[in-house]
């Protein structure tokens, strides 16, 4: 693993959180995308090294959607950058998490990613980040 990439963060309203953490980091949000296959609306913001992702759902059977339900809003998941996904994925699995999905994925700021359940990470979902090629 090479650093944290990014804190996801589970919203009901982008928008009204988006100036919430505008306010909180002293800078506004660097970009909005939509993850069709995931079913969100992300916004990520820049602090050091690090980002902070907001995610709202745009479809209310979404997992998103669904971890407010059940949660609230608040942390979603904490999400690793690693340089070789698949590599990391055998490791993990060999270590005892359990992964979410067969395989990695396209996921929002030009990422291949990969979530593990949060049951086998001390209930943290973890999401490993790799820089599309």
């Amino acid at each position: 693993m090479q650093k944290i990439e990014h804190i996801g963060i589970a919203v009901r309203d982008l928008a009204a959180a988006n100036e919430t953490y505008a306010k909180l980091l002293g800078a506004p949000h660097y970009k909005t995308e939509k993850v069709e296959s995931e079913a969100v609306e992300t916004s990520f913001f820049r602090i050091g090294e690090s980002k902070i992702e907001l995610l709202q759902a745009t479809n209310p059977d979404s997992a998103i959607a669904k971890s407010i339900e059940k949660r609230g809003e608040g942390i979603h998941h904490i999400a690793f950058a690693v340089e070789d996904i698949l590599a990391e994925v055998e490791r993990l699995k060999a270590e005892g998490l359990t992964p979410i999905s067969a395989a990695p994925k396209q996921g929002a700021d030009g990422k291949l990613v990969f979530f593990f359940h949060p049951k086998s990470a001390n209930g943290v979902l973890i999401e490993l980040c790799q820089d599309i090629r």
